[in-house]
């Protein structure tokens, strides 16, 4: 039986934002899957484009351990997306809104006080982008993220 858009995002997510598995994240794609970052500027943490699950993996290990050092998980009861499914059966879109929690200290203005309430500290950061994913045989033949790099650091 072949997965849902559903099954294969959500196994998307995990492997790749939650739980930063580059091996996992490369198994989610074709053995020639191509992943593509059409808003990514040149020199940046991560090329435009990535071809096959060897490309993919090294370049998202990589990735994965700068990003470790520098930014949080997403917060995943603040974040959301919806999925859409098209006329073609192999397309579907992601439509997502990532939030990651303020900074931790909580005392971005100098006084304190409420924002350290819950431990988010700081303010929170929205990242929304829109991917779309091309399927064969229940792996993803190919895949177009489009977002602000400025935004995730």
């Amino acid at each position: 039986m072949s997965r849902t858009p559903q099954q294969i995002f959500e196994s998307y997510v995990h492997a790749g934002a939650l739980t930063r598995n580059a091996a996992a994240l490369a198994e989610q794609f074709t053995e020639d899957g191509v992943f593509e970052l059409p808003l990514m500027p040149p020199g940046a943490a991560l090329p435009r484009r990535m071809v096959g699950r060897e490309e993919i993996r090294d370049a998202m290990a990589a990735y994965y351990e700068r990003q470790a050092k520098e930014q949080p998980a997403p917060n995943l009861e603040k974040s959301g997306f919806v999925l859409h499914t098209t006329a073609d059966p192999d397309v579907f879109i992601a439509e997502i809104d990532t939030v990651f929690d303020g900074d931790g200290d909580g005392d971005r203005d100098g006084e304190g006080g409420a924002a350290d309430e819950g431990g988010s500290g700081g303010r929170d950061v929205t990242v929304s982008l829109v991917q779309i994913f091309r399927i064969r045989d229940g792996k993803i033949a190919r895949l177009r993220d489009y977002f602000a790099p400025e935004l995730t650091g």
